[in-house]
């Protein structure tokens, strides 16, 4: 069995490494970004990362479902629907894996993001019918017996 650690770091000490964009992405300025990996599961489907970016504008490709919750700065981000968003500190938002967002970041912008490779749809279902049963199977096993709750 895989070992299983809690894993918890502040994003104030977490040493990010640079992450550049690709140059066909940057729509204007130079922002230079960073990232670094918090945690993995032990599946390697889903990992959290701490990513922050200096001023810029710039295309991003979302390869993964990302949830992202901005812990300093803002950015405001639009999809190819016109669909726009300021997203300032405290904020959380959610982008489907293949979707292609503009990112404009007028200073500075840190999020923590929360990236999960999807399963096709029918995977996904047996994934969660198996889950279930095998939480239930572990509440049953970890339920103590009428004998030795007295």
């Amino acid at each position: 069995m895989p070992d299983r650690r809690f894993v918890a770091a502040s994003p104030d000490f977490i040493d990010l490494k640079p992450s550049p964009i690709q140059p066909e992405w940057i729509l204007s300025g130079e922002p230079k970004a960073r990232a670094a990996e918090v945690a993995r599961s032990a599946d390697g489907a889903s990992n959290t990362m701490i990513w922050d970016c200096t001023a810029g504008s710039f295309r991003w490709f979302f390869g993964v479902d990302e949830t992202v919750h901005i812990i300093e700065g803002e950015v405001f981000v639009r999809d190819d629907k016109d669909n726009a968003r300021l997203l300032r500190a405290g904020d959380v938002a959610f982008f489907p894996a293949g979707t292609w967002m503009t990112w404009r970041v007028d200073n500075y912008v840190r999020k923590v993001a929360f990236l999960r490779h999807p399963l096709p749809q029918p995977f996904g279902s047996l994934l969660r019918v198996f889950n279930f049963a095998m939480n239930t199977l572990r509440l049953k096993l970890r339920r103590p017996s009428k004998q030795t709750a007295a």
